[in-house]
């Protein structure tokens, strides 16, 4: 448990990331982005797929195939697009504490799956986590105006609350979902996994492109110089080797060795990296709700180990709690 809990960190440090990208390239539209994120990711995932492309090619059905593209687009493309959208219109820091909701949507959703504790052990934990969230979004929008990298309207701001609550039901389903489908179907390693949802996501991401060509004109930003096009595709390089693959390897060797409930709260070192990442970029520290609100939720989180850690993992082996999510 204690790997997987260290597995978890490195993973939401990784994953913190990807909300600084949109950040990064405010001139880039959440299509492009997501298209060049995954087609990156994609060619990556072929890359390492490469040597095992037999075996894996023998083992495929049907049914893996369908529910890869399923979980592929709602994991990935669609998330990241709103994900970017809400970046872009709300500012990053709003965004990522919204989807910082992660840890209770999918402990709620796990709540009945194997090796689950009972909710009625995790109601003060994630009263914590929430508490926490509440605190952040409420710092957020008293300072709206005055915050680096945040839309004024409040039409803007409404379309990027949306946007992020999308990503947040999308990455939801998909966490749950991706996790049950490996628990049924046992005939692929977690790394095997995470390859062969890379390669469908980057196939995904190459067609994404031909939609955006059929958009009109201005859509592939051709106005930009060749200097910001190269930091687009270096930091979309990035980001497939680091939060994509890395990433991703990390967190199926924690939720391999976690339970849904446990695994899911996980995430939230995602927001407090994406939160710590966002005080180093706009220069400057945290304001008191801003750390009242992280130690609400490391507390939060911690606890939730604690009432794990008493529930003997011993008594189960791990190949039967094998969940694998990716990001």
């Amino acid at each position: 448990m204690q790997r997987g809990v260290a597995y978890g960190v490195m993973a939401g440090a990784l994953w913190g990331v990807v909300f600084l990208v949109p950040r990064m390239l405010p001139e880039f539209s959440p299509l492009l982005l997501s298209a060049g994120r995954y087609t990156m990711y994609g060619i990556v995932s072929l890359a390492a797929a490469l040597p095992m492309a037999r075996s894996l090619a023998a083992r495929l059905t049907r049914e893996d195939l369908a529910a890869l593209v399923k979980l592929a687009l709602a994991g990935n493309l669609l998330y990241y697009i709103l994900l970017a959208s809400a970046v872009h219109l709300v500012g990053m820091a709003p965004a990522s504490l919204i989807i910082g909701v992660l840890p209770v949507t999918v402990t709620l959703l796990g709540r009945r799956d194997h090796g689950a504790v009972p909710l009625a052990r995790l109601v003060w934990p994630l009263a914590m986590v929430v508490a926490g969230i509440v605190c952040i979004n409420v710092d957020v929008f008293s300072m709206a105006d005055g915050a680096p990298g945040t839309a004024g309207s409040v039409l803007s701001k409404l379309a990027g609350l949306a946007c992020a609550a999308g990503a947040l039901a999308c990455w939801t389903w998909f966490a749950v979902e991706n996790s049950r489908y490996l628990r049924r179907q046992a005939h692929y390693s977690g790394n095997e996994w995470s390859v062969l949802w890379g390669v469908v996501t980057g196939a995904l991401g190459a067609a994404l492109w031909l939609l955006i060509a059929l958009l009109p004109s201005g859509s592939l930003q051709t106005t930009l110089s060749s200097e910001r096009w190269h930091t687009f595709w270096m930091l979309n390089l990035g980001v497939a080797i680091g939060a994509s693959w890395l990433g991703n390897g990390l967190w199926n060797a924690a939720a391999k060795r976690l339970p849904l409930t446990l695994s899911g709260q996980m995430i939230v070192f995602e927001t407090l990296f994406a939160l710590l990442y966002a005080f180093i970029y706009d220069h400057r520290l945290p304001r008191p709700l801003e750390m009242a609100a992280i130690a609400l939720l490391v507390a939060g989180v911690s606890w939730s180990v604690r009432q794990h850690a008493d529930d003997d993992p011993g008594a189960t082996p791990l190949e039967e709690k094998a969940q694998v999510s990716a990001h």
